[in-house]
């Protein structure tokens, strides 16, 4: 088929109710409303409940953006679902939404590539759309972290939330225009600085609660100078890749790991905080879900104006990296 262009033609979010503020970890860690909003920027986050499985999250975030992409889910031809915290193994948590939603002539697949796996989904999207082989396809971030946080480790505790963001690319001409993307990858640091062993295959299972490597881990120091070095590059890699300057950007809407993070990139980037959106006094780290959700959050409060040159910028454990130029 001929090649085309692809557009985000509708974006949703959802979050589950139970919010989880510092205060209230005031009670189950030793830490601080101070010395969490001090160091990290965030003020509260929410919690899903023990019902609440990846899938159900991911799913009332896809009906959102199928509602906002004004298609029927039957339209859906792919469902990519990106997150660090599947409803299980196998199957994928993608066929589950699929289920859900009864979009009976998707494929579907997940993605694991951590708090850049929305950017990674996105970029998978773009090229089945703009190839011509597809009409809608739907990519999910989707996280339930809080089922994976050690609540006694101060570290990492504070820094996660639940949450699933969605967006619907399709090839109509309506909606935000996919310019173009950058990826990367770095897999020579040590796993360790960032990691949820989990039930992987380098774990025996009866091992897992007895080490407690079914939570996440990390290390702070390194992911922060990683962090702070990463996100100003690829904005500028992918803004530079396809002949646009930093003047030329409206808004960049980066993953919300560290409000020191977007501020240290705001800085080197020599662009005005107000241009960087940030959410994560709200919403904490979401990881796959940050983005999309902050999206969302973005349009609500009237952050987003037609023909305005986007950058929306991920990067996480992997370590992975990821940016995507969108005009709106």
């Amino acid at each position: 088929m001929e090649n085309t262009n692809s557009y985000i033609s509708g974006i949703g979010s959802y979050l589950p109710s139970q919010i989880l503020t510092n205060k209230d970890l005031e009670k189950m860690v030793d830490t601080t409303d101070e010395w969490i909003v001090t160091r990290t920027g965030i003020k509260k986050r929410h919690i899903s409940t023990k019902e609440e499985a990846t899938s159900d999250l991911a799913t009332k975030a896809s009906l959102l953006a199928i509602e906002d992409a004004k298609i029927s889910s039957e339209e859906i031809e792919m469902i990519i679902v990106a997150t660090s915290t599947p409803d299980m193994m196998l199957p994928s948590t993608a066929t589950r939404v699929q289920k859900n939603i009864g979009a009976k002539n998707a494929s579907a697949f997940d993605i694991s590539a951590a708090c850049s796996g929305f950017i990674y989904g996105l970029s998978v999207a773009h090229q089945f759309i703009i190839n011509g082989t597809m009409k809608n396809v739907l990519v999910v971030g989707a996280e339930t972290l809080s089922k994976y946080v050690d609540w006694s480790d101060r570290n990492t505790s504070v820094l996660f939330g639940d949450g699933a963001g969605a967006a619907v690319v399709s090839r109509n001409n309506i909606g935000s225009k996919i310019i173009g993307f950058h990826l990367g990858a770095n897999g020579n640091p040590p796993r360790e600085w960032l990691m949820l062993a989990g039930s992987g295959s380098v774990n025996k299972a009866e091992n897992i609660l007895e080490e407690k490597k079914n939570f996440i881990t990390m290390n702070g120091k390194e992911i922060f100078k990683f962090s702070v070095n990463i996100l100003p590059s690829i904005i500028t890699t992918v803004i530079k890749k396809y002949g646009l300057t930093i003047e030329d950007i409206d808004l960049v809407i980066p993953h919300q790991a560290n409000r020191r993070i977007i501020e240290a990139a705001a800085e080197r980037l020599n662009m005005p905080i107000q241009k960087l959106y940030i959410n994560i006094d709200r919403r904490a780290n979401t990881s796959a879900a940050s983005i999309p959700i902050a999206m969302v959050d973005a349009r609500r409060e009237n952050m987003l104006n037609k023909e305005d040159i986007i950058v929306l910028a991920g990067f996480g454990a992997g370590l992975t990296w990821g940016s995507m130029l969108i005009q709106y």
